[in-house]
């Protein structure tokens, strides 16, 4: 049984994951926004769930869950930081404010968490951090340059801390999904092709994780396309890019 903290947990990836990971018996600190879904939980599984609703993007916030964590448990087995959210540029009307939003959703709130958890990860057993990272990462795609790039730097940060982290004996995994449905997909305006349910996903992860992977990518052909895809000369890329721009464009209301 894992003493486990789960971000996002209140919808999506995040719910669906909660779900199995209770299921085989452990122990679940649960954070989102979402109060009443975390309660929910805690109440068809009181004797396993602790409920840490809160603002992740908020360091004060997260530095209170963490504290909460090491006065209930005193240690944690594993991180797993799926919190985040997409938001799409239109380059006609740019907009930093969003950039920052969703830097502060998929990075920061990931670095506070990162922050909180690693001190109660270095006194629990066989301590492993899990991100939730993008397929989108393996290559730009049209109006993603927000969300790629907070994804980007989200790899980036968490493979760095793999290597830092080694020596502790603190095992990091990314995970890089491709398109799945969630309630934050179904607002997409373009095709979502090779798209998992998000029972799917949840299971691909969870049977997983007790192999500590690097990374854990799907779909398989979607990833390989992607990486192929990544490999062509830039102005084929561009090339692709413009024409899957124009298709988003035409499926805009």
């Amino acid at each position: 049984m894992k003493r486990i903290w789960l971000t996002g947990a209140s919808s999506g990836i995040g719910a669906a994951l909660a779900e199995l990971l209770l299921q085989q018996g452990h122990r679940l600190a649960v954070s989102a926004r979402h109060a009443d879904a975390l309660q929910a939980l805690a109440k068809r599984y009181p004797q396993q769930v602790l409920a840490l609703p809160g603002d992740l993007g908020d360091a004060a916030q997260v530095r209170a869950i963490g504290e909460r964590i090491a006065q209930q448990w005193g240690a944690l087995d594993l991180a797993i930081l799926n919190a985040g959210t997409c938001e799409y540029l239109d380059v006609r009307a740019f907009e930093a404010a969003l950039v920052e939003r969703v830097m502060r959703a998929n990075l920061l709130s990931a670095s506070y968490c990162v922050e909180a958890a690693l001190p109660l990860l270095r006194v629990g057993r066989q301590p492993h951090l899990v991100a939730m990272c993008s397929a989108a990462t393996f290559l730009p795609l049209p109006r993603a340059g927000a969300y790629g790039a907070s994804k980007a730097a989200l790899r980036y940060l968490f493979e760095s801390l793999r290597i830092d982290l080694a020596a502790e004996a603190i095992d990091v995994t990314l995970v890089s999904p491709g398109f799945v449905d969630t309630p934050l997909t179904r607002k997409n305006d373009f095709p979502m092709p090779m798209r998992w349910p998000v029972d799917r996903a949840a299971r691909h992860i969870a049977e997983r994780l007790d192999r500590r992977p690097f990374e854990i990518a799907f779909p398989g052909p979607f990833v390989v396309l992607l990486r192929l895809l990544a490999h062509l000369p830039k102005r084929l890329q561009l090339a692709l890019g413009r024409r899957l721009a124009r298709t988003a464009t035409e499926e805009q209301p």
